[in-house]
């Protein structure tokens, strides 16, 4: 009896064994503009799924990319730091493998431009928590084959190495074929928005028993402009980034049901509640093609409509369903959040976001961030600060373009204040020059 109390005893009590490790799911579209679903005011596009995702999750109004352009926020999100630290990454990498900018061409010439998986934290990190980890869809952080997210540490991949294919024969502009399941190039049947979901459906099948990070990288509404019944469409150099609407709309609603087909994964085996859902894009939209709604500026740009982008994200049972969150945000705090939720042990000091995920789940008081920008393509530099509702943004192509706006009450960036506030521009220019020097490449 004495044996059988003293075995009762050394067992936890069920309400003190831990929680499972919770599952992540990230799903990033690609140049989705900040009013490109319905539930951030799209006029015509219908997005019922990702609208019902907000709606039983938070939806950020003031979230931004890291970088206005592609490779650039990628390699933030992986890194959990500024971009700018990794080295030639401050602009999406050219298709082809091209460099387009000083630093950049310099590593293209010495067959290292990409991001280092020495630089990355993800998922390498979540290895020692136990986490498996799949990306599927757009990969765009360096076709050399020391760039392979293999070699990054993740368990699986299927995608395309560059920055946009064609949604049916998947070979980029330059003709290259680039579509790659792990190592080895493979050739596939579909179209791209479904084919990444498959993939992305039978990972969470095979890892439905462990805690898994997968992400989802899609390449929807990025151009080439062509929705799911676009097989016989002709795109090819002469259109490749001509406009369509309908087509467009037709990508944003075919994205929405693919999102869908995760959700209901996820429900089959009863999933849902032991996952973080997180649904962002990784800049503003293209500026022929996206719906900025109120913001100006795009894709490339440091004004708003370049950099503020839709973020929802859903935990049920911790976050508050319904919820809106006007605080400032930026990619690096979804690194850090993932980082911390999982137990991954990465030193606060090597990144530089916060746990985002805490402050919406522990019903914290918004506060004023300091967030920073730059991005560079050929001779041409933007960059910007915000600090409070405060920001400074400045282009040189030649010539130096600055402004001051308060988007307190100037969200669509149409009243510049740098005249009338010359003390605010000093310091906010100041503020801009310290860090550029604090983020100088490690390569």
């Amino acid at each position: 009896m004495k044996h059988l109390i003293a075995i009762l005893f050394s067992v936890p009590l069920a309400s003190s064994l831990p929680a499972a490790r919770p599952n992540v799911v990230f799903i990033l579209a690609d140049d989705l503009g900040y009013g490109d679903l319905s539930c951030y005011g799209h006029p015509e596009a219908k997005t019922p799924v990702i609208d019902r995702l907000a709606r039983e999750g938070v939806r950020f109004t003031q979230h931004y990319a890291n970088g206005p352009e592609c490779s650039p926020t990628r390699t933030a999100f992986l890194t959990g730091r500024y971009q700018q630290r990794a080295g030639g990454l401050e602009c999406a990498i050219g298709t082809g493998n091209v460099g387009r900018y000083d630093d950049a061409i310099r590593l293209a010439k010495e067959r290292q431009l990409g991001l280092p998986a020495n630089q990355a934290v993800l998922p390498s990190a979540l290895k020692n928590p136990g986490y498996a980890s799949g990306v599927f869809g757009k990969w765009h952080l360096g076709y050399e084959p020391q760039f392979n997210p293999l070699e990054h540490g993740w368990d699986d991949f299927f995608g395309y190495m560059g920055g946009n294919v064609h949604y049916f024969n998947h070979r980029e502009l330059s003709d290259l074929h680039v579509l790659y399941r792990g190592r080895l190039p493979v050739y596939e049947e579909g179209y791209m928005t479904h084919l990444i979901t498959d993939s992305s459906l039978a990972f969470i099948e095979r890892n439905k028993d462990r805690p898994f990070f997968l992400f989802v990288s899609h390449e929807t509404p990025h151009f080439p402009f062509q929705g799911p019944g676009d097989a016989k469409k002709l795109v090819d150099k002469t259109n490749w980034t001509e406009p369509d609407a309908k087509a467009y709309v037709a990508m944003l609603e075919d994205l929405d049901r693919e999102v869908g087909r995760v959700l209901a994964t996820l429900k089959k085996h009863k999933l849902e509640k032991n996952t973080l859902v997180v649904f962002v894009s990784d800049n503003g939209g293209f500026a022929r093609a996206a719906n900025m709604g109120p913001l100006n500026g795009a894709k490339s740009t440091t004004l708003e409509g370049g950099i503020r982008v839709p973020l929802i994200m859903r935990w049920p049972g911790h976050i508050q369903p319904g919820t809106t969150s006007r605080q400032v945000c930026a990619t690096f705090d979804l690194t850090f959040s993932i980082l911390n939720l999982a137990g991954a042990g990465v030193p606060a000091k090597r990144l530089d976001g916060f746990d985002l995920v805490n402050h919406i789940t522990g019903g914290k008081k918004d506060f004023e961030r300091t967030l920073f920008w730059r991005g560079k393509r050929g001779e041409r530099t933007w960059s910007a600060v915000r600090s409070g509702d405060l920001k400074y943004v400045r282009k040189v192509e030649g010539e130096t373009s600055e402004w001051l706006f308060d988007l307190a009450s100037d969200i669509g960036e149409k009243n510049d204040l740098s005249k009338s506030r010359p003390g605010d521009v000093k310091r906010l220019k100041k503020l801009l020059g310290d860090w550029e020097k604090d983020v100088r490449p490690l390569r």
